[in-house]
């Protein structure tokens, strides 16, 4: 996966005028029609630092805006070809915007471009022993917890241990700690499972008293 620099910095023949257009941009700055989405990353398409720590403000400006100058109703009169090019600008906007908004899964990309893969499909066995056996004590935690006060705990906590480990993998990845990062981003995985796990519980023990 080619680095964000670089993508940037690429050009390529506009489909309609033939000019130069930037692989990230949405419309040729010659003739004005729509451009295909490039082969470029997330962090590039909606022109954000390739970081984990990402300005969750920013981002969202960043996507609402190209997406505004994506809206349907801005093409009802083009071409056939610049409404399908638009729809798969637009698509790939969302794409990168899911992904970006995600911590869990903007640290298993961030990790893909730096060459190192991170499942986050995988249902098998936890590898890491320590790993497993803090994941079944939890989880028997949540299965035991007999009361709301109990569950309401356990939620925070989950949510707590959660964000600390957001922590843990920025700093992980500024240290360009890739094994450190790759590991933290498995335990995430589990702990979001988790607090979805407790949060879940939480409500359905809270509708049972009403």
């Amino acid at each position: 996966m080619s680095g964000s620099a670089s993508a940037v910095a690429a050009v390529v023949p506009c489909w309609s005028c033939k000019g130069p257009v930037a692989t990230r941009a949405l419309f040729c700055s010659v003739c004005g029609a729509v451009q295909g989405p490039g082969t470029i990353d997330h962090f590039t398409r909606l022109g954000m630092q390739p970081t984990f720590d990402v300005d969750q403000d920013l981002l969202e400006k960043q996507y609402f805006g190209f997406q505004r100058r994506l809206h349907p109703d801005r093409f009802a009169a083009k071409s056939p070809k610049e409404r399908a090019l638009s729809q798969s600008q637009a698509t790939s906007l969302n794409e990168a915007y899911e992904t970006l908004k995600d911590p869990l899964k903007r640290a298993a990309y961030l990790m893909e471009m730096k060459g190192r893969k991170v499942d986050l499909t995988a249902c098998g066995t936890i590898n890491d022993p320590m790993l497993l056996m803090e994941q079944m004590e939890k989880r028997e935690a949540i299965a035991d917890a007999d009361s709301v006060a109990t569950i309401t705990r356990l939620s925070a906590d989950a949510d707590s241990e959660v964000i600390a480990c957001q922590c843990h993998i920025s700093a992980a990845f500024n240290a360009d700690d890739l094994e450190q990062a790759g590991h933290l981003t498995i335990r995430l995985k589990y702990l979001a499972k988790l607090a979805e796990e407790a949060r879940s519980k939480k409500t359905r023990m809270t509708r049972a008293m009403r």
